[in-house]
């Protein structure tokens, strides 16, 4: 469960949690995928090609809701003047600068991959074998799309453009729209890799799963579930980046805290691993282990699980296409976000000591303070990573907005006021 990725925030400048954009394309995705979902049971296709049109079960419907009933094209945000577009021959010395920074971005990412060996073992195979096959369909394809778009853009002249400029030798080279455009797309590099390599394990899972009417047994399949569905939707917001969808990265944290502690929580960097600094499992046992002769304890401790496990896919589809981590793609405040800033964070870390338990041990007392105290750290690290990005998203005053709203009306800030007292 280490691989939580968010807090970048989708969609309105509106503080208030209320109705907003985003609720409908969360459920457009999830349509897909229980839909899918359903047909593959039913067919026995439980590989990672059926995993994959999970992804793309999920990413169509939302598309097509974005475009047709919220209509985020239209949105100012995405930069693009619809109504004036200009001729392809005005814009196309931009557009071909543009290519050559972008073409070089690829290249640079290829070359991590093919240098990192690390990519080519375990789960991370599947992501190189399906980034290898996109290559050259992405390469054909942006030819056209890079054209097209900066003919509508207000301003083409991104970070894209900054560095192909800076390449082929032009002026009017601006070095930070440089670094924003290579941060942003380091996000996305790093990211979009690990997501494609967790993507067919917990599918086939789901799909192979033997529903045995024990409390154990339900709990571990609905909770599996939702992490099919949190690993879907995260796998579309990284592939889905496009300004005519309004699901752009509109900056990546400049912070280097920032970026460490996001990456410490996924390999090949992740303490957490076995065997790592902080991996809390030493001495314990999960709670299955624990309350295995008392049933109705163990649907008890099965249901908080599944509640908890529940609420953090929840805050995955609540960003619809604009899930990221270390990333603003908007501000969202609907859904769980009504209620807390962090309410991923907040339910993995709970979900982490529910299910150990680690003032239980196996051991001795030694070992359950080990346990409970590497836990503790753990949560730590997180409560570092939202203050991190915090930090990141305070520069947009939409953030600012929310999280004032948040501090006096939030149900989780008022819940932890209430417990110091205040």
């Amino acid at each position: 469960m280490y691989h939580d990725r968010t807090l970048a925030k989708a969609v309105r400048a509106d503080p208030r949690p209320r109705s907003a954009v985003g609720h409908g394309v969360g459920l457009a995705g999830l349509g897909g995928v229980a839909a899918w979902m359903a047909a593959a049971r039913a067919l026995g296709l439980d590989g990672p090609y059926a995993a994959l049109v999970n992804v793309a079960a999920c990413a169509v419907p939302m598309v097509l809701w974005s475009l047709l009933v919220d209509k985020v094209h239209r949105s100012p945000s995405t930069g693009i003047d619809w109504g004036a577009a200009r001729p392809w021959r005005e814009t196309i010395d931009g557009s071909l600068t543009k290519l050559a920074g972008l073409w070089a971005t690829w290249a640079g990412i290829a070359l991590i991959y093919a240098t990192g060996r690390f990519y080519w073992q375990g789960h991370y195979t599947f992501a190189m074998w399906c980034l290898g096959w996109a290559a050259p369909v992405l390469f054909a394809a942006s030819v056209p799309y890079v054209i097209w778009l900066d003919r509508r853009l207000a301003n083409p002249r991104d970070g894209a453009w900054h560095l192909g400029a800076w390449i082929t030798g032009q002026a009017g080279v601006e070095r930070e729209a440089i670094f924003a455009h290579l941060r942003s797309w380091a996000v996305k590099g790093f990211f979009l890799a690990f997501m494609l390599a967790i993507v067919p394990a917990g599918f086939g899972g789901v799909m192979r799963w033997n529903w045995a009417w024990h409390p154990v047994s339900i709990a571990g399949g609905l909770i599996t579930l939702m992490f099919v569905v949190d690993v879907a939707f995260a796998t579309v917001g990284y592939l889905l980046t496009f300004r005519p969808l309004d699901s752009h990265i509109r900056s990546a944290t400049p912070y280097a805290a920032g970026w460490a502690a996001a990456l410490i929580c996924y390999p090949p960097f992740v303490l957490m691993e076995a065997g790592g600094p902080l991996d809390y499992h030493p001495g314990t046992a999960e709670w299955s282990w624990w309350f295995a002769a008392h049933p109705w304890v163990l649907a008890g401790f099965g249901a908080v699980l599944v509640g908890l496990a529940g609420l953090y896919a929840w805050a995955t589809v609540a960003f619809g296409l604009r899930f990221s981590n270390l990333t603003n793609r908007g501000i969202l405040t609907h859904g769980p976000y009504a209620w807390s800033r962090h309410p991923a964070y907040l339910a993995k870390n709970l979900f982490w000591w529910v299910s150990t338990v680690p003032i239980l041990s196996t051991g001795t007392l030694v070992d359950a303070a080990r346990a409970t105290l590497i836990l503790a750290a753990v949560s730590g690290v997180y409560w570092w990573r939202a203050k991190t990005e915090e930090r990141h998203l305070s520069t947009d005053p939409d953030y600012v907005a929310y999280s004032e709203w948040m501090e006096r009306n939030g149900m989780v800030p008022r819940v932890f006021r209430f417990i110091r007292g205040r």
